[in-house]
């Protein structure tokens, strides 16, 4: 039986969260909700706040939610911590509402990035928005972190900055941003914030809160883990790093042999075509005029006529030593030694000798990747590469020339947090409720201000963080990372019994237990010395790792106990389920089946075609089909109808017309028909995006000749209406598109009305309505394209900007015009 991943060794060389010496405000004890306005801070006794977070997010006092986690973090430390949510950012007023920071403002977009919030994966504006109280859109602007900080700054401009939040993480460097369909440098530039914070960020954030309530210059605060800033030339605070120039794709040279280490010096003399005599300056004896010496051969002392017998000296092999550099002695180690900039040497190695802690390898920079499609793809390999706490090193990435040159630092990832540290973030008096700002008129808010996202995660449990799946459509792993942070069971326990105890409208039913994945609770590698060496950017592709555990013991328990509490009637898991995983341990199936499952189990195959699955990291349908039979064996043995509900993705990159059409074969064949289709969507930074913006597979290393992997990218409207067409081949309004289609691809014979056939020869009259399970997807039929978009606009009632005749309808971008300052043509 596999032994659970209690602790990782990453958290030994941490400083625990809760070692740190409160701040002295700690006095004023715990707030019921941290204050949104002045009139609550008077009545904490507060004449000011040492933090001020400012969020893209209704203000929710819940763990699932980033903000409340950050500012409860920052209450046990001792800091008064106030919110500005969701603040009107057309003038730098309502970032006034609490008063000047004393110590630093938070900045965050919000739990989602603000595009992906505002915009459909067709770029068209969403009348929603699930983080705000009455599903109401157009609450924030688009990138909002850009636009919050540039407002902070107007309203306070001498108080720092601190940038978080998962807008931030996946924009770290520069990026391909979909929605302008061009390169956009790091929001460290644009923001002009004075520090970024990537990833859950506890560690990271209590930190640098404390040394800057030390009075330490936040512009000194530059080697923390798990953050990012700008740095100029000529910056003091950079001596004493070892740059690894990667700026261009590696190319091929010539292999230096390997030297015998059983030849003299004289043998390898002549092997290379040189002489040596005892006229010559013996190695370690001074060059005439120079001053230099020549070095020992490896294991050799003195020859004869040497003066005296000398013990054997082991030196480097001159071989090995990186080319280019211009120290000529063994690489300095320590503070203090002067910048050395490493050239990768074609065929040598050396590299993987430096220590890695003051080692940090220059990206291109961002002119480079904003016009060359493959150092894109090779900027984004190596950050992929550099994501592991135990072996990342530092990254730059120039921006600008001349006057404007400037430096984005990132630093290594995060050390996770331990089990205990989770434990002490999660058990933090949360009211886990919206701010009783957002209350209808009864004092409630599951009426008219009810906030959709709320009450999603109202009666669930988040029992860990992180995700080792690395599917590249994803941003999880950028933004969590790979490593699994779980909590403890009792922690879990308690939280279940708080919500049945303390939350308003509960009936017995926890919705999840879960997380990024439902069941990678307390999984990891076997062997600490392995993970902290690893690279690979998935535990689970193409294969499942021999050193991943896959024990699901652990979870099974906490489902059990959990379940068995007094007043618990049924624990959902809605989290995503990780079948390859699952079918490695049946008793957990059968206990999610017979006990967890509410009817309807989603899981995501996302496709059944090898190409697309390939570029997705996705395993084949094969798993899907092992878990499907175990499903429907327990459901069987329980007496249960029950039924899964796997979603696929449509137009993701190495996915072309054909495997389209197999996949939806698959789907009639299986008798499917999908409902709701997710056509990708190109988040910032992910592996996915990179193939979409390059056309290049980053997964396969990165060339400029035919080594280069080409990947086959779905753009255009109609090409990605196409792919959605077959995932709904059941619509009558896609049948004109897919019998085109389908005589295209030399598939005639899928026309017909039998059975056997993917779509009839007869077309019904339609009217391009859209039946959705939730009501407020559907499109009513009957409506013209230009009375949709004009019904979109109307309802975006935060929209600023006009239209005008062939525009396409988007939502500002940046600050918005300021009173009697003309707006810019666009």
């Amino acid at each position: 039986m596999n032994a659970p991943v209690d602790v990782s060794f990453f958290a030994r060389a941490a400083k625990p969260l809760t070692s740190y010496r409160p701040y002295w405000a700690k006095r004023f004890g715990v707030a019921p909700f941290l204050p949104m306005s002045r009139a609550e801070m008077e009545q904490l006794g507060w004449d000011s706040c040492d933090i001020v977070l400012v969020t893209g997010d209704a203000y929710i006092d819940h763990p699932s939610f980033g903000m409340a986690v950050i500012g409860r973090v920052l209450e046990a430390q001792g800091f008064r911590v106030g919110i500005i949510a969701q603040p009107d950012w057309q003038s730098a007023e309502p970032f006034k509402a609490l008063g000047k920071p004393n110590l630093f403002w938070g900045v965050t977009a919000g739990n989602m990035d603000s595009m992906i919030n505002r915009y459909t994966a067709d770029r068209k504006i969403r009348s929603d928005d699930a983080y705000t109280p009455g599903d109401v859109g157009g609450k924030r602007p688009d990138r909002a972190a850009i636009v919050y900080s540039q407002r902070c700054r107007e309203a306070y401009k001498d108080v720092p900055i601190v940038l978080g939040g998962i807008e931030g993480s996946l924009r770290r460097i520069a990026h391909y941003d979909y929605w302008s369909d061009k390169v956009r440098r790091s929001i460290v530039v644009d923001s002009k914030c004075d520090l970024l914070l990537y990833g859950n960020a506890e560690r990271a954030l209590v930190e640098v809160a404390h040394r800057i309530a030390a009075r330490e210059p936040i512009e000194h605060i530059t080697d923390v883990r798990g953050t990012a800033f700008v740095r100029r030339p000529g910056d003091p605070t950079a001596e004493g790093w070892i740059e690894l120039d990667s700026s261009e794709v590696d190319q091929s040279g010539h292999v230096e042999d390997h030297i015998n280490p059983y030849l003299t010096t004289s043998e390898q003399a002549q092997a290379q075509g040189q002489s040596f005599s005892t006229e010559d300056p013996l190695p370690g004896q001074p060059l005439a005029g120079e001053g230099k010496s020549l070095p020992l051969p490896l294991g050799e002392g003195r020859g004869e006529g040497s003066p005296a017998t000398q013990p054997i000296r082991f030196i480097q092999n001159p071989n090995l030593r990186t080319t280019a550099s211009p120290h000529p002695d063994p690489l300095p180690e320590g503070e203090g030694v002067r910048n050395i900039t490493i050239h990768r040497p074609q065929g040598a190695g050396g590299v993987a000798r430096l220590p890695r802690e003051r080692t940090v390898i220059r990206l291109p920079s961002y002119e480079q990747v904003k016009s060359d499609a493959v150092l894109y793809a090779h900027a984004n390999r190596v950050l992929h590469l550099e994501t592991n706490p135990g072996n990342a090193r530092a990254l730059v990435q120039a921006h600008g020339e001349g006057a404007t040159a400037r430096d984005v630092w990132i630093n290594p990832p995060p050390i996770p947090l331990t089990t205990a540290e989770m434990d002490w973030a999660f058990d933090l008096p949360y009211a886990r409720s919206p701010h009783p700002a957002y209350a209808d008129e009864h004092g409630r808010h599951d009426g008219a201000t009810k906030i959709p996202a709320w009450e999603m995660i109202r009666f669930s449990v988040n029992i860990m963080r992180g995700c080792f799946g690395g599917c590249t459509f994803c941003s999880i792993t950028e933004h969590e990372g790979r490593i699994i942070q779980s909590r403890s069971e009792e922690s879990i326990i308690k939280e279940v019994e708080d919500i049945r105890d303390k939350v308003d409208g509960f009936t017995g039913v926890i919705s999840d237990l879960g997380g990024p994945t439902a069941n990678m609770y307390r999984l990891g590698c076997r062997s600490p010395a392995i993970e902290a060496a690893c690279r690979k950017p998935s535990c689970v592709y193409p294969g499942i790792c021999q050193n991943l555990t896959t024990n699901h013991d652990p979870l099974i328990r906490i489902y059990r106990r959990a379940r068995a509490l007094r007043g618990i009637k049924k624990i959902l898991i809605g989290s995503g389920l990780r079948y390859d995983l699952a079918v490695k341990s049946p008793e957990y199936v059968k206990e999610l089946v017979q006990h967890h499952v509410g009817g309807y189990l989603k899981i995501a195959p996302e496709h059944t075609e090898g190409g697309p699955l390939s570029k997705m990291m996705k395993p084949g349908i094969g798993s899907y089909d092992k878990f499907k039979a175990m499903f429907e064996k327990y459901s069987e043995e329980a007496g249960k109808k029950q039924f899964l509900i796997p979603y696929f993705i449509a137009a993701h990159p190495g996915t072309s017309d054909e495997d389209m059409m197999n996949l939806a074969i698959w789907l009639k064949k299986n008798g499917f028909r999908a409902d709701q289709v997710q056509t990708f969507y190109p988040s910032p930074m992910a592996t996915a995006t990179a193939m979409y913006h390059t056309s290049l597979n980053p997964l396969k290393g990165v060339h400029r000749d035919e080594r280069a992997e080409k990947v086959d990218i779905v753009r255009g409207d109609k090409r990605r209406r196409l792919h959605k067409a077959f995932l709904r081949y059941h619509d009558p309004n896609n049948w004109p598109l897919l019998r085109e289609a389908l005589k295209t691809l030399g598939r005639a014979d899928l026309i017909g009305n039998g059975k056997h056939h993917l779509i009839p020869t007869f077309q019904p009259i339609t009217d391009g309505g859209y039946q959705s399970a939730r009501r407020k997807n559907s499109t009513a039929g009957g409506v013209k394209p230009s009375e949709r978009a004009a019904a979109v606009v109307k309802s975006t009632s935060a929209n600023p900007v006009s239209s005008r005749k062939g525009q396409i309808l988007t939502q500002h971008t940046g600050l918005p015009p300021r009173a009697g300052v003309k707006a810019k043509r666009r």
